[in-house]
């Protein structure tokens, strides 16, 4: 499937991040129509190494969907399209009933039989071991070696009683280049009525906490530094006021109470003139807008000067240009592939993101314009309510030479 892998073309890597809540909600109509679109897209690309960063792996109700889960990852070890993949590490947070641990991340990696080395980092021992057989690890993840898991300490998002927020990293050497994978939840907007009271929100600032805590981990001086990938549900949202006050600009406000607390309750945008027509329905959980065609027109693009929470982090994380449309929140009806949920306003939540010599292993010159792709998977069919975005592209031979990698990785033991 990968094709012969030759020094010319390089070693083409696939990068996925999913949100597969839904998947186990509702696994009857929704894993098939997934795992095709999945498959699809690995079967046009053809990476030789492939890394899939889930996250809400068992969904909302954990306990009740571990059958799900694990028929979920046996069918991806053992499908026909997979089988050229002859070595696979899978780690599973399963272990739901650690409230100080769990974080429901699932990191998938799936190495090509004609891929010859390539090496994991074992962060106990600090030194890279071949990677041999395919292997699943779950329940207590803390104590593998092969990766390091941690989860945001619960005061970063005091009004939520019991957060999965958290990351997995994991270190790879393929060709001459070593890099990391970081599979990241961040924090979701608790309330609508909350995000649009200020520019920037109070929950954009949560994200930023948790994503710079991430990053001075994964940056500190217990390991040698090296190019990241960090892709999962980073939870970005556009600047709610901001969008509000863009897609709104000639309506009227009306504020609706709570009779009991007095509490804001609703906020109804109407049209100055034209009957009054209701515009925008703003509850905690409804994002009730009139034309939702303003996400998809364009894919969406005209709606990206409000996504700003990366600016932050301009120095430490580049993005390749989003083309498609905001990848959350798709209907969970099976039958709708293009229609939002009105309970957000549309946002690209699930993004792929490259330290400085990261996004230099990508835009190598010699790497043709071509040869990289950064889009979402299943566009036009029901995939829950997050679309998976993917990036695809080749590390070349020599590109490694900027990892400056010292450790002597290939007498190690295997992994």
């Amino acid at each position: 499937m990968a094709g012969k892998l030759t020094a010319a073309q390089g070693t083409a890597v696939l990068l996925v991040t999913a949100n597969v809540g839904s998947l186990f909600e509702d696994p009857e109509n929704l894993q098939k129509t997934w795992l095709r679109e999945f498959y699809q897209t690995v079967q046009s690309h053809k990476p030789h190494f492939l890394a899939m960063h889930c996250q809400e792996v068992g969904g909302k109700n954990y306990e009740a969907s571990m059958s799900h889960v694990d028929s979920f990852v046996k069918e991806l070890l053992s499908s026909d399209v997979m089988r050229e993949y002859s070595r696979a590490r899978v780690y599973l947070d399963e272990n739901y009933r650690s409230q100080e641990h769990f974080t429901a991340l699932g990191s998938f990696y799936f190495i090509h039989e004609s891929l010859k080395n390539i090496h994991q980092f074992d962060f106990k021992a600090k030194k890279f071991r071949k990677v041999v057989g395919k292997e699943t690890y779950s329940e207590t993840l803390e104590s593998t070696p092969s990766l390091e898991k941690e989860k945001f300490p619960q005061d970063y998002f005091p009004e939520c009683k019991w957060s999965r927020k958290g990351f997995i990293r994991t270190r790879w050497a393929l060709a001459d280049c070593a890099f990391d994978l970081v599979n990241i939840h961040l924090f979701h907007d608790a309330s609508n009525l909350v995000a649009w009271e200020k520019s920037p929100s109070v929950y954009s600032g949560t994200r930023q906490k948790a994503l710079g805590y991430a990053l001075d981990r994964i940056t500190d001086q217990r390991h040698e530094k090296l190019p990241y990938f960090v892709f999962g549900d980073f939870n970005f949202r556009l600047d709610s006021k901001q969008v509000i006050e863009s897609l709104c600009s000639t309506a009227t406000m009306q504020t609706v109470r709570a009779a009991d607390t007095n509490e804001v309750d609703k906020l109804i945008f109407r049209e100055s003139d034209n009957d009054r027509k209701v515009v925008l329905q703003l509850e905690k959980k409804l994002f009730n807008y009139v034309n939702q065609d303003v996400f998809r027109e364009n894919n969406g693009t005209s709606l990206l000067e409000y996504d700003k929470e990366l600016s932050v982090f301009k120095d430490r994380l580049h993005e390749l240009e989003i083309s498609f449309p905001p990848s959350y929140p798709y209907s969970e009806d099976s039958s709708q592939g293009k229609q939002y949920m009105n309970t957000r306003c549309p946002a690209w939540c699930d993004r792929i993101l490259l330290s400085p010599s990261a996004r230099d292993l990508v835009l190598k010159p010699e790497n043709e314009e071509k040869s990289i792709v950064y889009d979402n998977i299943g566009p036009n069919v029901c995939m829950g309510d997050h679309k998976p975005v993917f990036l695809s592209f080749r590390i070349t031979a020599g590109a490694g030479k900027c990892c400056q990698r010292r450790e002597k990785i290939f007498r190690e033991a295997p992994l």
